[in-house]
């Protein structure tokens, strides 16, 4: 059985196509990373999702369970870390985390000793009794991560969890969701810091203008992408556009960018060995002071699939 399933799914506001006719799947104990510029539809995806939005057409099932027709136990499957931050004036942390337990039906010794576990993990057991109003956007960030485990879901959703936070707590995050997933997990993750996705997502779809436009494993989308990136530094200034413009392998270069006289920065097609740059070099007596190769990362394919589709 799937995690998540989208199916046909479509929101319309007017003329505007929030989403366009969406289907796809999430396994069971994926890390799945949900990108795409804003306005792609991602919210939208979620919200609709979470039973915050009310589809134009289609459905979701969140562990089998259709967000409308099985609404509770769509809703007991799912935890989500919303992009807005909370303020709260009437009650404090734990107090917050007893409530959202009351939602599902889950209170006694056992759930208050898991609301200890969360405060312990997320760094906020000597924050418990103060009110969310008095807390900094981080610790309000943590505070919603909390809400949204308190019923352990199944399923996880992170939207921007860490938009406008420190490093200390990035990496609090991201070790806590590791070992979320490890024990089980399916997490959904929706980011801006691509270097995150790659890092944690074992597979990616990319949405735009309310289209999936691209869904595979996040390795073997960046192997498909053809281009790498060389950094040269010469010993002495040169005219290196000009140069490589009359290579073997000109063809196979298609950006040259001077960062100054002597460093450069090369887009060129993978099929391009050092071997071939080390004999061009010596050929045309371009004394090479460094040379790095930069295989692509998500986010040169991120960009580079967005681009060709806007």
């Amino acid at each position: 059985m799937n995690a998540v399933e989208f199916i046909n799914l479509s929101k319309h506001y007017g003329e505007l196509k929030a989403l366009d006719d969406v289907s796809f799947n999430v396994e069971q104990g994926q890390f799945f990373g949900l990108l795409g510029p804003n306005g792609a539809g991602k919210s939208t995806l979620i919200n609709t999702m979470a039973g915050l939005v009310k589809a134009t057409a289609g459905h979701v099932k969140v562990m089998g369970y259709d967000v409308v027709a099985d609404a509770t136990a769509a809703r007991r499957a799912l935890g989500l870390v919303p992009q807005e931050l909370i303020a709260d004036p009437f009650f404090n942390i734990r107090q917050l985390l007893t409530l959202q337990s009351g939602y599902f039906g889950l209170r006694g010794a056992k759930q208050q000793a898991w609301i200890d576990e969360l405060l312990a993990r997320l760094s906020l057991t000597d924050k418990a009794g103060v009110d969310t109003q008095q807390l900094s956007g981080g610790m309000k960030r943590r505070v919603l991560i909390a809400m949204a485990l308190v019923h352990r879901p199944q399923v996880i959703v992170l939207d921007e969890p860490t938009a406008g936070v420190d490093v200390d707590l990035r990496r609090t995050l991201w070790q806590f969701a590791k070992e979320l997933h490890q024990q089980g997990h399916t997490i959904i993750l929706t980011t801006h810091y691509l270097e995150e996705a790659e890092s944690l997502c074992d597979s990616v779809g990319i949405m735009q203008k309310g289209q999936l436009i691209a869904l595979e494993k996040t390795q073997d989308l960046i192997a498909r992408h053809p281009y790498r990136h060389l950094q040269l530094e010469l010993e002495q200034p040169a005219e290196l556009a000009g140069l490589l413009q009359q290579a073997d392998f000109a063809a196979d270069v298609f950006e040259v960018q001077g960062l100054s006289p002597v460093k450069f920065k090369i887009k060129l097609s993978k099929s391009i060995t050092t071997a071939q740059l080390l004999a061009w070099a010596q050929q045309q007596g371009v004394a090479l002071a460094d040379i790095r190769l930069q295989d692509a990362k998500l986010e040169d394919v991120f960009l580079n699939i967005t681009e060709s589709t806007s």
